[in-house]
């Protein structure tokens, strides 16, 4: 990924076998590997958060951050506007990962489209520190 543009990756998926009679027991996703290089600088900071059925979170930007996005659990859709000015919708899913690259000075909001709270898995290549002022609310046109 370029560290200047909105983009994603769909992410490997991988079912996992049984060690005893090898049926089906689960699954794995791939979401960060080193040597990938998917993300240019190696994640300071990993954390989960919330949406709550309906809601919505954002409109903000980071002034110093990338983020990167993943919705391991439910279905949101992330709404990113670029430097232009233009809207770009990306969905993740816990059936379709898809890891969604937020560059620093992009205004993002993520909307929760599922029936119940989404999870999401975010990696920053900055870590958050109390009263950095590092996010700025904003308003979508």
């Amino acid at each position: 990924m370029n560290e200047n543009k909105i983009d994603f990756v769909k992410l490997e998926m991988h079912e996992t076998h049984d060690v005893d009679d090898n049926h089906v027991n689960g699954m794995l996703t791939v979401i960060w590997r080193d040597w990938d290089k998917i993300i240019p600088n190696s994640p300071k900071m990993i954390y989960l958060s919330a949406v709550n059925l309906h809601e919505r979170k954002g409109p903000h930007l980071h002034i110093k951050r990338n983020s990167y996005f993943v919705c391991v659990k439910g279905k949101v859709v992330f709404i990113i506007k670029d430097l232009e000015g233009k809207y770009h919708e990306i969905i993740s899913s816990e059936d379709e990962p898809n890891l969604i690259q937020v560059p620093k000075n992009f205004p993002s909001a993520h909307v929760n489209i599922s029936n119940e709270q989404s999870t999401i898995l975010t990696l920053a290549d900055i870590a958050w520190r109390p009263n950095d002022n590092e996010m700025k609310n904003i308003v979508f046109d």
